[in-house]
């Protein structure tokens, strides 16, 4: 096999990719050992090796403990829809952060004070340890994880509220828009950054993924008269589900 000016192990690793990607090394088949690579291929062990991890963090082969390294059941992509920061009348306050489908999903959070980090006081627009109110959500579908979301909030605008904790009190759950209006901060406007990344070990445990994967991450900020009210990054398994924005048109 000749390799060309590509390093042996990516021409290995492409070459093995299109197999499973074209039926050749169907799910939970075994990979082609690490003798064999070498042997079918003309390679040394290193590049063999060096392979078998390229497939390993792309996802799509799984080490079995005593085992082997198998092909992996590839899901079908689903969507998330983000429509905006105003959910339709009677929507879930986290509509935007739902499957497309119009599935309802459930979620868990927790809240805590904490002294913002100097990225967190960057996209508020505070100084650094000034104190925000930090909650984190575990939303599922149908029981599984699908998605993660750390917010962030400036307790010089929400404390002493009665919407400080954004899951408790009188407006506990109905999002940053409805709960900003009630103590009369009116949002009107939102930015989110998009991008991509290896998850860390702490959300690929949470999310059902596996060291290496990829995750979406999306940078939230609502506004009001220019002034961040609260931030977030929503963490998405990339290998699951595929992120579709619906905006109107003005």
């Amino acid at each position: 096999m000749t390799f060309g000016e590509q390093p042996a192990y990516l021409r290995v690793a492409s070459d093995l990719r299109e197999k499973i990607v074209n039926g050749a090394l169907p799910p939970h088949t075994r990979l082609p050992s690490q003798a064999r690579i070498r042997e079918e291929y003309g390679v040394s062990d290193t590049v063999a090796l060096e392979a078998r991890k390229v497939l390993m963090a792309e996802g799509l082969v799984e080490g079995r403990s005593g085992s082997g390294t198998y092909v992996r059941e590839r899901p079908v992509p689903r969507m998330i829809a983000r429509s905006g920061y105003r959910p339709e009348k009677g929507a879930s306050p986290f509509r935007q952060e739902q499957t497309a489908d119009g599935a309802r999903g459930t979620w868990e959070s927790r809240s805590e004070q904490e002294g913002a980090s100097a990225e967190v006081a960057e996209r508020l627009g505070i100084e650094p340890g000034d104190r925000v109110m930090r909650t984190h959500y575990v939303f599922r579908e149908a029981g599984e994880p699908i998605m993660l979301s750390t917010s962030w909030e400036p307790l010089a605008v929400t404390g002493r509220t009665p919407v400080m904790l954004p899951e408790e009190g009188p407006l506990g759950g109905c999002g940053v828009v409805d709960r900003m209006a009630a103590i009369d901060v009116v949002v009107d406007n939102v930015a989110e950054e998009v991008g991509a990344r290896p998850g860390l070990a702490e959300e690929l445990l949470a999310l059902g993924g596996v060291p290496g994967h990829v995750v979406i991450v999306i940078g939230r900020t609502y506004y009001a008269s220019g002034r961040a009210v609260e931030t977030a990054d929503v963490v998405v398994p990339a290998d699951r589900y595929r992120v579709a924005y619906h905006l109107p048109v003005r």
